[in-house]
């Protein structure tokens, strides 16, 4: 079987380990859940068909005819919001795609910030000689924007608590942008140094709201998921 250009052959990809953890329902409506998605799960099915466990094959089995609107890497846990019919699927996508939408993320990162709140400018493209990595490139890289506040600093970890909001939706934006300003995110086995991955046996990212318009009534929607970490 021809691999497309640019792809890794389907049997050198990872089996990823399974995930015993449930995805929690945090509101249903006619047209849409929140979910709160576990770390070390996938949005969607991935390429090798070993990792066919995800969000949606999951909630396939309860809820017929539902999709993913965006997703949440592999790693990082938190609200997604899934479309449960074809209409409201195209509603609150073209919301992401218009950047319509409010999305705040948690993380602890390593070290202490030198400005206690900032912005992140930095184009971010795929990393084709390492992937499944992406890289800050000015060339190739598409504009990709990240606003961080730090709430808090913890001294006996030399580690900070902060608050994430990206303008853009990137792959591994977050990661990327928070390691770009000298404080990558504990437990990121992508862009930390080892040390700095193996302080916490997860990546310390988590989705914690999220706000769009409802389908119909355009009902403005603000979910929360608590942070558990």
């Amino acid at each position: 079987m021809n691999t497309p250009a640019g792809k890794t052959p389907v049997n050198e990809l990872a089996i990823l380990p399974p995930c015993s953890e449930e995805i929690g329902i945090l509101r249903q409506e006619s047209d849409f859940l929140l979910i709160s998605k576990p770390a070390g799960l996938l949005s969607v099915p991935g390429r090798h068909p070993d990792n066919h466990d995800c969000v949606h094959t999951r909630l396939l089995k309860l809820h017929p005819g539902c999709s993913i609107v965006h997703r949440l890497d592999f790693d990082t846990s938190g609200i997604m919001v899934v479309a449960l019919n074809k209409a409201a699927h195209g509603y609150i996508a073209r919301q992401f795609q218009e950047r319509e939408t409010y999305k705040l993320y948690t993380a602890v990162v390593a070290g202490r910030l030198a400005e206690p709140e900032g912005e992140v400018d930095l184009p971010i493209s795929a990393d084709k000689q390492n992937r499944p990595k992406y890289k800050i490139d000015a060339d190739t890289g598409k504009p990709s924007v990240t606003r961080y506040r730090a709430q808090a600093f913890d001294a006996s970890s030399n580690s900070s608590r902060v608050l994430l909001e990206p303008l853009t939706g990137r792959s591994h934006q977050l990661r990327l942008h928070m390691a770009a300003l000298g404080h990558p995110i504990l437990g990121c086995g992508f862009y930390a140094e080892p040390a700095i991955a193996a302080l916490s046996p997860r990546l310390l990212l988590h989705a914690t709201r999220l706000r769009f318009k409802a389908p119909g009534s355009g009902e403005v929607i603000e979910g929360e998921c608590a942070c558990p970490f």
